[in-house]
């Protein structure tokens, strides 16, 4: 069966174990909540806990499948945890989870963990865990869910806050769950009785906004501009240096305009994409870009633009390094007809 991680931890903390587990995604609060009611239900079943990582190059897969048969010297039964960092076990791997789940020891409760996840992830061995117990994935919290799912953990803490307060608290985080959670949890222990508004939160909360480069550029490409200018605000505040961010800009940039042209020429753009390396969970971002931006000559001057940013980062042309960055951000998020940028020399010309 198939279960969302808050489905799964509330079914572990209310019935018995299943024999197989895969619980995975990208947002990683939600991956270890559901594992960690995993890990408590076969603690209160007075299971034994083995863990087996496949994240080397050559994982002990013969290991793991003799442990599967192998008594427990302390307990009953037993939990073991296959740590499956980038979700994909290979060929060998598949065979060895997919057999177990065709005829699972009866002392035995297998639950895979991973980070990475896709679609294309997917295989039979993960249809063999879902026939013998549950798979939960979890996807990452988009923008605007953000505030439903911080109203939702208050109340669950026994919290009630106003509108602009849980609003004010998302934008602090900047999408992180786990620095939401810490928040939530000191909220908890500080916060006055009543509904908190915005000045008490902010008064209370830490700004642990988490920008970095990565989704500094998916928030350009995805066309959110008042995002990028607090995150271009956050992380000059943090000390970051244009020079250290120019390297991924210019090959996302340089991504970007391979796609336009394999675009412009017909090709099948999803293909495309994928022989790039760039699978679904990061195509969205991509695609929003090209269609503000469709035509290859503008990705070419914003490759020509990213150049003289690096340039003057530096200290090989002129210009201010964090306002030519942003002037080249703000262009790529912003459509051509609402893009206000004025004298940017090359940048000015690939916006119209």
């Amino acid at each position: 069966m198939e279960l969302r991680p808050d489905q799964l931890a509330a079914q572990a903390s209310s019935q018995p174990l299943h024999a197989a587990y895969l619980v995975a995604g990208p947002e990683t609060l939600h991956v270890l909540e559901a594992a960690d009611a995993i890990r408590a239900r076969a603690r209160a079943e007075g299971a034994e806990r083995e863990v087996f990582d496949a994240d080397g190059r050559d994982p002990d897969w013969d290991g793991l499948s003799a442990s599967f048969n192998a008594p427990s010297l302390f307990s009953s039964r037993r939990l073991i945890e296959l740590r499956l960092p980038g979700g994909k076990p290979g060929k060998t791997g598949a065979e060895v989870i997919a057999a177990f789940c065709d005829n699972p020891p009866g002392d035995v409760t297998l639950m895979i963990v991973a980070g990475d996840w896709s679609k294309a992830h997917h295989g039979k061995w993960v249809d063999a865990v879902s026939r013998r117990g549950v798979v939960s994935i979890a996807w990452a919290v988009k923008p605007h869910e953000l505030p439903g799912w911080i109203e939702r953990r208050l109340r669950e803490r026994g919290l009630r806050a106003t509108p602009d307060a849980v609003q004010g608290l998302a934008e602090r985080v900047e999408g992180n769950l786990l620095a939401a959670a810490q928040e939530i949890e000191k909220l908890a222990l500080l916060a006055p009785e009543g509904d908190l508004d915005l000045a008490t939160m902010q008064s209370l909360v830490a700004d642990a906004a988490r920008y970095d480069v990565f989704r500094l550029v998916e928030a350009t490409l995805s066309g959110q501009a008042a995002q990028v200018r607090r995150m271009l605000a956050g992380l000059r505040a943090e000390g970051e240096q244009v020079a250290g961010l120019m390297p991924m800009v210019i090959r996302e940039v340089l991504r970007a305009a391979a796609l336009s042209r394999a675009q412009a020429r017909g090709a099948n753009l999803a293909a495309e994409m994928k022989s790039q390396g760039l699978w679904e969970a990061r195509q969205a971002p991509f695609k929003r870009a090209l269609q503000r931006h469709p035509t290859p000559l503008r990705w070419s001057r914003f490759a020509a633009y990213a150049s003289r940013v690096d340039r003057a980062a530096k200290g090989r042309g002129p210009g201010e390094p964090w306002q030519l960055l942003e002037r080249l951000l703000l262009a790529i998020a912003e459509a051509p007809a609402t893009n206000l940028l004025k004298g940017a020399g090359p940048l000015a010309a690939a916006v119209r």
